[in-house]
């Protein structure tokens, strides 16, 4: 029998069962849509990540105690202010190098109230990371100098104290303590899942002062270019380390960020595709099952068409192109359909969703290869039918 001739057979086949075949569909539809869903929200989560740090500045090296790693407790630190001196003459520029210290803190407006964190930072903050203004002024020197009480605001503080009024000028309680506001930062969106938006800046001088501490959580320096991130790292490593015996300290670059949580969400969008992945296999059982129930309900046709001169090969050739063509058709479907949900779910949540082009290329070919691997056993069985004892069957 011709390959076209066994196609339209097929499909003559499955279209005189729409209802037993849809049926047969729908766990191939499940799997495939599942996959391409979850491929897209996993891209879309790997996306977000990467434009988030790339959101904070360019050349980015963080310094911080201990040996990092992600999830791990902070190590207690000896850093001092002292140390952002040293760490600008390596680097060649003391603009270049910032220095934070945070905290959770409620910060009072009259009646209103918003629970966010405080950062204690220096007044090059905009030179390393990328915090533009709306309105007002950024920390200067002087402010750092004299632990002066002023604040800049971050977008969703500004607009939670201050409804409709403008936050410049006006006073704010952090911890008990008054600070004047001096600006409002821009509209950031989030880093690392915090929000930049929460965040309220005041010299880290009067930080220190309002939080009881004398160390320094951690420094920031912005490399001149690219290629120096790596020398550079390593010398304000060593120096630290020189400076604090017997203290370790790490340098971080975004790379070294990007490149570990891309990798933790890969795997983590493999190992979720993969057990949506099992319901592919379920849909092969269910397409397994209903070939071998067509294969008993089509013995006299087997029969016939063995009686008159067809090969065994043929019938498993038929029975065969049957299982793959409700596959591939139940792939299409979900195909179309998870890319569909896909589009949705990035539009009216928070989380984007990336479609990456392999993945429906993939789960489309492993629902044919479901096909083939599940349609082998009915159309092995109906090869073998004896022409004479199918026809004798009622």
């Amino acid at each position: 029998m011709k390959s076209g001739e066994s196609l339209r057979v097929a499909a003559d086949a499955l279209g005189a069962n729409r209802v037993r075949s849809l049926l047969t569909m729908i766990g191939v539809v499940i799997g495939v849509a599942s996959v391409v869903i979850l491929v897209a929200i996993g891209g879309g989560a790997q996306n977000l990540v990467e434009k988030e740090v790339e959101g904070l500045g360019s050349n980015i090296i963080l310094i911080v105690p201990g040996k990092f790693s992600f999830g791990a407790a902070p190590s207690i630190s000896q850093l001092q202010l002292s140390d952002i001196t040293m760490v600008g003459r390596i680097v060649g520029s003391p603009d270049a190098v910032t220095a934070s210290i945070d905290s959770g803190e409620d910060v009072r407006a009259g009646t209103l109230d918003d629970y966010s964190t405080v950062a204690g930072v220096t007044e090059t903050v905009p030179d390393v990371f990328n915090r533009p203004l709306v309105e007002g002024a950024y920390l200067t020197n002087a402010d750092v100098t004299t632990g002066a009480r002023v604040v800049v605001l971050g977008a969703n503080v500004a607009s939670t104290l201050f409804p409709g009024e403008d936050p410049v000028g006006r006073q704010v309680t952090i911890a008990g303590v008054v600070f004047r506001v001096i600006g409002v930062a821009a509209p950031l969106g989030a880093a690392f899942g915090v929000s930049q938006e929460e965040q309220v800046d005041i010299p880290i001088t009067a930080a220190q002062r309002l939080f009881g501490v004398t160390s320094i959580q951690d420094l920031a320096v912005k490399a001149p270019t690219p290629d120096r991130i790596g020398p550079l790292s390593d010398q304000i490593v060593a120096a630290l380390e020189a400076e604090y015996p017997g203290e370790q300290f790490s340098a971080v670059t975004q790379t070294e960020i990007l490149g570990t949580i891309g990798t933790i969400l890969s795997l983590l969008t493999g190992v979720v595709a993969a057990i949506a992945g099992i319901s592919l296999l379920i849909g092969g059982v269910g397409v397994s099952n209903i070939m071998l129930v067509g294969v008993r309900e089509r013995t006299k046709e087997i029969g016939l068409r063995k009686a008159l001169g067809a090969r065994q090969r043929d019938i498993l050739a038929q029975f065969l192109i049957e299982a793959v063509l409700l596959t591939a058709i139940g792939g299409t479907i979900g195909i179309v359909l998870g890319i569909g949900v896909s589009i949705v779910v990035g539009s009216v949540s928070p989380l984007p969703t990336a479609i990456a082009w392999w993945s429906p290329v993939l789960a489309f070919g492993v629902s044919v290869v479901v096909g083939v691997i599940f349609g082998v056993v009915p159309a092995r069985r109906a090869g073998r039918l004896d022409p004479v004892v199918a026809l004798r069957t009622d």
